[in-house]
């Protein structure tokens, strides 16, 4: 089963196709932003995204990341939100 994890990014080159940095529960992870980017990618900056396989696939609230980030913390036993 594959599975989309929430991550916030907090570094982005100054073009779509240059990966952007993305943290999820304090580990950082570089990703493409082309899927989601549709201005500047520093329009991105604090946004949270889901990634899956090296991909920001779409755009999440805080909220529902938040959310989504419990779920999985649920599932797994482990923390994953600090």
């Amino acid at each position: 089963m594959c599975l989309g994890v929430p991550g916030k990014i907090i570094a982005v080159g100054e073009e779509l196709h240059e990966l952007a940095t993305v943290e999820v529960s304090g580990v950082q992870r570089l990703v493409n932003i082309a899927l989601v980017c549709e201005d500047h990618p520093r329009d991105l900056l604090g946004c949270w995204v889901l990634v899956h396989v090296g991909f920001a696939m779409s755009i999440l609230d805080e909220d529902e990341a938040r959310d989504m980030l419990s779920a999985l913390e649920n599932l797994t036993g482990e923390a994953i939100l600090h």
